[in-house]
C-alpha cells in the first residue's frame, strides 16, 4: 500500500544459548518528515504475540531503505518463525511484513 512501511529484509542472530536473539531489520519507508515517517517495528510471533519491538526516533527520508537492531528479543523454543512488521507514523501498519525462520 502506498506510504506504509515495508519490511524488506530480516537477519536473525543467536545472542547466547539463553533463547534471545539480535534482529536486524531493513524497512522501506516513504518518510516525508518529521509528520510522516517510519516510527516502530516489531517481531511477533505467529498468533500475534509481540516479542520485541525497536521505537524509531526519527525520521530517515535520506537513508532508504535503512536497516536497524534490536538484541535481547527472547523467543521460546517452540517459535519456529516470526513476523517482523513496520509502522508508519500516520497510515500505522499496512506495509508488506517478513516471515523468517528463528535459528
Amino acid at each position: 500500500m502506498v506510504g506504509c512501511a515495508d519490511v524488506i529484509d530480516v537477519e536473525i542472530v543467536a545472542d547466547s544459548d539463553d533463547g534471545s536473539y539480535t534482529f536486524h531489520v531493513t524497512v522501506a519507508s516513504a518518510d516525508e518528515d518529521w509528520d510522516k515517517y517510519a516510527d516502530e517495528w516489531v517481531v511477533r510471533s505467529e498468533d500475534g504475540t509481540a516479542l520485541g519491538t525497536r521505537t524509531l526516533v526519527h525520521p530517515h527520508v535520506d537513508e532508504q531503505p535503512f536497516t536497524r537492531s534490536l538484541s535481547g528479543v527472547r523467543v521460546p523454543a517452540e517459535i519456529a518463525s516470526v513476523v517482523v512488521a513496520a509502522r508508519d507514523s500516520v497510515t500505522g501498519y499496512c506495509g508488506a511484513v517478513f516471515e523468517v525462520a528463528v535459528p
